[in-house]
């Protein structure tokens, strides 16, 4: 694959992504000071990740049958017509319907994106380096978003926090998609995989007959599981430490920099990198650092086990979908991303209810060791991931031939 197209696909993901970003932190804002309770809150917060539960199989169907810039086109215009109701109409309900609406049109986005790159990349080394760099632009576009939402509530309005500020900081976030349409117009699109001829009927869940796709299922929500463990229990650890929220801010803005930071070194090492080992050394790595948490007293020594758990998480990502390419029938792969995304996301919303209720009554620290110890002994399941040279997608031939084809005068 170009690097110059890789290049535009990062940048249009970074900009779809961080409205979604900068929604997600604005509109809760808005809806605290206009007095709703931590209860609305949570709801709405749980309403960006609920959308892409429903939606990310029809979108993961519609993208292999449609390819990138179709599906593109709808979530970008979703997205920013999402932001800009909340221009708007800046009161709680809007906000709810707006953060289904962008939550949903950036999970289906994920998936073409993703789709495409993986079937434009040739061979399975060329697959764990551009997934490597496609996961850098979720994790820019969280420190992006954010930024710029944060400082239009602060500064756009006449006193901090007003609602012209709000109004300002929704309007910029109905704008970055209309970016990532600018990134990705003149991507070209790939022959869409066709069904083979005469074949029954499928379904989504018939990938889970798929011993490799189950264990690869499996051993995904199983991190993502970490990943959202991580993001609850250090605020409530480092409250119980007596920590300020900038120092626990920190502690996980060092998770966020590590995840970012492996997967810009990925690339460089990808030949030499085996996807199971990578992520059974994740695993193991992950429930080490779940094992001594617990007993990190120190704000020091609470950041660097958060930098190594961002280093074991971070490096997980590419490789999942490396596999989860290179198992999956081409004409499916949309499907298969689209099933990966519904459990991560019903995952994020479900899991968190499950800690708060496991964590209230054997405490954090046992959490801890608990989801360390389901980590641990899941490691097994990682080892056996291996995927044969052969296994690899035949589409690789074809990016091949089409790459070569626009060479030609």
């Amino acid at each position: 694959m170009r690097s110059a197209e890789l290049a535009r696909l990062i940048s249009g993901h970074i900009f779809l992504h961080a409205c979604m970003a900068g929604m997600r932190l604005a509109a809760p804002l808005l809806a605290l000071r206009d007095g709703q309770s931590a209860m609305d809150v949570g709801v709405l917060l749980a309403l960006f990740a609920l959308a892409p539960v429903f939606l990310a199989l029809p979108a993961g169907r519609f993208a292999d049958r449609h390819g990138l810039r179709r599906p593109m086109g709808i979530a970008v215009t979703v997205a920013a017509l999402g932001a800009a109701i909340a221009v708007l109409f800046p009161v709680f309900p809007v906000l709810c319907l707006s953060a289904l609406m962008t939550g949903g049109a950036t999970g289906a986005a994920s998936i073409s994106l993703q789709r495409h790159v993986g079937r434009a990349a040739v061979g399975p080394t060329e697959l764990k380096r551009v997934f490597s760099w496609l996961a850098i632009g979720p994790a820019a576009s969280n420190f992006v978003g954010p930024l710029a939402a944060g400082l239009m509530i602060d500064y756009a309005g006449s006193a901090a926090g007003d609602t012209m500020g709000f109004r300002a900081a929704f309007l910029l976030m109905a704008l970055l998609p209309v970016a990532t349409w600018f990134w990705i117009r003149t991507v070209q699109d790939l022959d869409p995989a066709r069904p083979v001829v005469g074949a029954p009927p499928t379904r989504a869940w018939d990938l889970m007959r798929d011993p490799m796709m189950r264990r690869l299922m499996l051993v995904n929500w199983c991190l993502s599981s970490c990943w959202d463990v991580h993001l609850f229990a250090v605020p409530l650890i480092g409250h119980e430490r007596g920590f300020n929220a900038t120092v626990i801010g920190t502690i996980l803005g060092g998770f966020a920099v590590a995840a970012a930071a492996i997967r810009v070194v990925m690339p460089l090492f990808a030949a030499r990198l085996r996807e199971n080992v990578v992520i059974a050394s994740a695993m193991l790595t992950t429930a080490a650092v779940f094992a001594v948490y617990p007993f990190m007293v120190d704000a020091w020594a609470m950041g660097a086990s958060s930098v190594v758990l961002g280093l074991a998480l971070g490096s997980v990502q590419p490789m999942v979908m490396s596999t989860l390419h290179q198992i999956t029938p081409d004409a499916r792969h949309g499907e298969a991303l689209g099933l990966r995304m519904m459990t991560i996301n019903a995952s994020s919303v479900a899991m968190p209810l499950f800690f708060g209720s496991l964590g209230a009554v054997v405490g954090v620290s046992a959490l801890f060791w608990a989801i360390g110890l389901v980590v641990g002994l899941g490691s097994r399941l990682a080892i056996g991931l291996r995927v044969q040279e052969a296994a690899v997608h035949p589409v690789a031939t074809v990016a091949t031939t089409q790459a070569t084809d626009r060479k030609k005068p």
